[in-house]
C-alpha cells in the first residue's frame, strides 16, 4: 500500500499529491488551475481550506484560476477577472461584492401588490418572485417601504440591501481595458 503507484489513486487523492508536489519545493508562487476538479464536496472544502492556508499562513503567493466564483470568493483577497483573453477588472476581492442601490424585499404573498403600491409612489420597483426589487435612492425611500408594507398588511421575511455577485460581472459589459491581456501593462499585484 505504501508504495502503491499515482495512478491507482482517487481524483481527489491525485489532486492532493499533485499540490504536495507543488509546495515541496518551498515555491514564491504557487499556480493552481480548477485545484478542486473532481473533489467530493468533503473535498472540496479541505482543498480550499489548505490553499487559502497555504497564501496566509507560509507566505507562498497563490495564483488560482477557476471558473467555480463561490470557490473564488472562499480563498481569494484579490481578483483579476478575465473573459474571453480581455480584462474584465482587477481589484481586491471586496470591491466586487459592494452594495448596490437594489433593495430585496421579500414578502409572503402580495408582491404584485406591493410593486404596484411602490410604483404608485414614484419609485422603480420590480416583481421577482417572491422578491420586490427596488432602485433606492435616498433613505426616505425606506420610509416608504416600511408604510406600503404595513398598509397592505403583508408579512415580511426579508429586508436587505443586494450586493454585487462575481457572476454578475460576467453578464455585464466589461469594465476597465479593451486591450487583451498579455500586453506590456501591469495588470495587478497580489502580496503573500
Amino acid at each position: 500500500e505504501r508504495y502503491r503507484p499515482i495512478g491507482g489513486y482517487s481524483t481527489g487523492m491525485k489532486q492532493r499529491v499533485k499540490l504536495a508536489q507543488a509546495l515541496v519545493h518551498d515555491p514564491k508562487l504557487l499556480l493552481l488551475d480548477e485545484p478542486t476538479n473532481g473533489l467530493d464536496p468533503a473535498g472540496r472544502d479541505e482543498m480550499l481550506a489548505l490553499v487559502r492556508r497555504t497564501g496566509t499562513e507560509f507566505g507562498i503567493a497563490v495564483v488560482v484560476a477557476s471558473h467555480l466564483l463561490g470557490e473564488i470568493e472562499r480563498v481569494c483577497d484579490f481578483l483579476v477577472a478575465i473573459d474571453a483573453g480581455r480584462l474584465l477588472r482587477a481589484a481586491p476581492l471586496g470591491e466586487f461584492s459592494e452594495r448596490t442601490g437594489v433593495l430585496a424585499i421579500e414578502v409572503e404573498e402580495g408582491q404584485a401588490a406591493l410593486t404596484a403600491a411602490l410604483i404608485s409612489h414614484g419609485l422603480q420597483a420590480v416583481a421577482d418572485g417572491r422578491t420586490v426589487l427596488l432602485d433606492v435612492v435616498e433613505a426616505s425611500q425606506y420610509d416608504l417601504v416600511r408604510d406600503a408594507i404595513a398598509d397592505l398588511d403583508l408579512s415580511l421575511v426579508r429586508l436587505e440591501q443586494r450586493r454585487q455577485r462575481l457572476e454578475d460581472l460576467f453578464r455585464d459589459e466589461p469594465v476597465g481595458t479593451d486591450e487583451p491581456v498579455g500586453t506590456d501593462e501591469p495588470v495587478g499585484t497580489t502580496a503573500p
